[in-house]
């Protein structure tokens, strides 16, 4: 999609009247959201990366390889957003580490447990994720230390029957 036009028109008088684009400003700030979630997806991949081989001992690498993130827009899209998963198969054919996926889920039977490694990744970082997010849109840059004001551990710890 290529950048919207601004209007300028010159009279026959000579006065030049110049009329601002406001889509002009709604592309930017879309293009602005597709580079924040990009960012975002590469830094929840680099966290369950790091999580998975902290857990299994590197012997392939291809359970790493298994992950991936699209940022999803279009011309029908309204507002951007990203993707991130773990696919058994792509086209029919089974993907290289295609067991992470049953180490993220758990199999049916119950033979493999579920670890949960990418919800876990993306949950637990969520005040990381508004910080890349601010970086691009700088409306988003105070909403970051309110989120990690909230987050208090010491709010986190305790029984749940005591007052």
């Amino acid at each position: 999609m290529s950048t919207p036009k601004s209007v300028t028109k010159v009279s026959k008088d000579g006065r030049v009247t110049y009329t601002s684009n406001v889509d002009q400003v709604q592309y930017f700030i879309f293009e602005l959201s597709r580079a924040a979630l990009r960012d975002v997806g590469k830094y929840v991949k680099k966290v369950w990366k790091t999580a998975y081989y902290s857990h299994f001992k590197r012997r392939s690498g291809h359970g790493g390889q298994a992950i991936q993130s699209q940022v999803l827009s279009g011309k029908n899209t309204k507002y951007p957003r990203v993707q991130i998963g773990l696919p058994h198969s792509h086209k029919g054919k089974e993907v290289e580490g295609f067991y992470a996926f049953f180490q993220e889920f758990g199999a049916k039977d119950g033979s493999i447990p579920r670890l949960g490694l990418l919800t876990h990744a993306a949950q637990d970082n969520v005040a990381e994720i508004v910080k890349i997010e601010s970086q691009y849109l700088s409306g988003l840059s105070g909403e970051a230390a309110r989120l990690e004001a909230l987050i208090d551990e010491d709010d986190m710890e305790g029984d749940a029957d005591e007052n």
